[in-house]
């Protein structure tokens, strides 16, 4: 690419004067994050109307006789769970961005390279192998160690990935998303081993965990995630200019003052954060990575520094959005959250598929 093409892309191409002011679009996507949010705590089987969510939120006064319990249900349920969901949406967007600019893929996300697959193995292998090593010695297994297992398991994956691609100091993509292709296949067919031979209780729980659900969410879990998307936030700017120049290229982003190989570095890690601690508490949730930043693109631009944080803030609302359907569509019942988000993102994925068949002629 030339270089008016990549002072174009400086000056304009990647922030776009209008919807990609800044001001504007963090504007319209924090209201609108706030909405969903009202929306959501006003419904579910104990229905809080709107008229008492104030009082409920200890924002006004209201009827004594409502206060305590729409309190005891949004403070101690609902909450949590919205949190939690925009904790976990905010996630799984900013690592497919991070994925899409480092592979320079909109095809690209998370689960694609075996680091959710990885988690989720880890989380199976503990439910069935370490349940039945305690129960010889009576000892139940405890909850907290199925998040801890996710997130090693996520790590490990993608440690042995970037070690895999990684030759004389030089990291390649192509080898990675390959090789995380591979793992991927592998994990599933340890999960399904696992599966054969897990008891009727080990095999529902394996069950959440591959479908994602966000049914046992707590403050706890939330204070245990946060933290990593307020790492990944602050890391974000940091990477928006290499991601930038990397479109162009690896040898434009190098002429351009980015040092690639440390660029991937950074990359890889952040994804392996995000996605493992996403994995740890809510299971495997597909294709918010891949659906989020495509849509940001065709809206405010492909820019990273506007597109990596207006990422964070959308992802959230999307998922969101699809924990409320999930809670209400089959009500009593609760539908699992992957179940959602795969209705609405694998038909997303196949007309994206199909356009860049298009786009390469084939």
């Amino acid at each position: 690419m030339s270089a008016s093409s990549l002072a174009g892309l400086r000056a304009g191409g990647h922030w776009p004067a209008a919807l990609g002011r800044p001001v504007a679009v963090f504007g319209i996507l924090g209201t609108l994050l706030i909405a969903i949010a009202m929306v959501a705590a006003t419904i579910g089987a104990a229905g809080i109307p709107f008229g008492r969510l104030m009082a409920a939120l200890g924002v006004t006064a209201g009827d004594p006789a409502f206060v305590g319990r729409d309190g005891l249900v949004l403070w101690s349920i609902r909450l949590p769970r919205i949190v939690l969901a925009v904790v976990i949406g905010g996630l799984l967007a900013a690592a497919g961005t991070i994925m899409q600019g480092l592979f320079r893929n909109p095809l690209a996300d998370p689960g694609l390279v075996g680091v959710s697959s990885g988690g989720a193995l880890a989380a199976a292998a503990t439910i069935v192998l370490g349940d039945r090593l305690l129960a010889a010695s009576g000892v139940t297994l405890p909850v907290a160690v199925l998040p801890f297992a996710a997130f090693i398991g996520s790590l490990i994956t993608t440690t042995l990935l970037y070690r895999f691609a990684t030759r004389e100091g030089r990291t390649s993509i192509a080898t990675f998303l390959l090789g995380g292709l591979a793992i991927a296949a592998l994990a599933g067919a340890g999960i399904g081993l696992l599966v054969f031979l897990a008891d009727d209780r080990q095999l529902r729980d394996i069950t959440f965990w591959m479908l994602g659900s966000l049914g046992g969410a707590t403050w706890a879990k939330v204070e245990a995630t946060a933290p990593f998307l307020a790492v990944i936030v602050i890391a974000l700017p940091f990477v928006a200019r290499g991601l930038d120049l990397l479109v162009l290229g690896e040898a434009e982003a190098f002429y351009g003052g980015i040092s690639v190989e440390r660029l991937k570095l950074i990359g890889i890690v952040l994804v392996a954060a995000a996605t493992g601690a996403a994995v740890s508490v809510s299971g495997v949730i597909g294709f918010v990575g891949i659906i989020v930043p495509h849509l940001l693109r065709l809206s405010i631009g492909p820019g990273h520094r506007l597109l990596l944080p207006a990422s964070v803030l959308f992802g959230g609302a999307l998922l969101l959005v699809a924990d409320t359907v999930a809670r209400v569509i089959a009500a009593p019942a609760e539908l699992p959250i992957g179940i959602v988000t795969a209705l609405i993102g694998a038909p997303f994925f196949l007309g994206l598929l199909l356009k860049q068949r298009s786009l390469l002629g084939l």
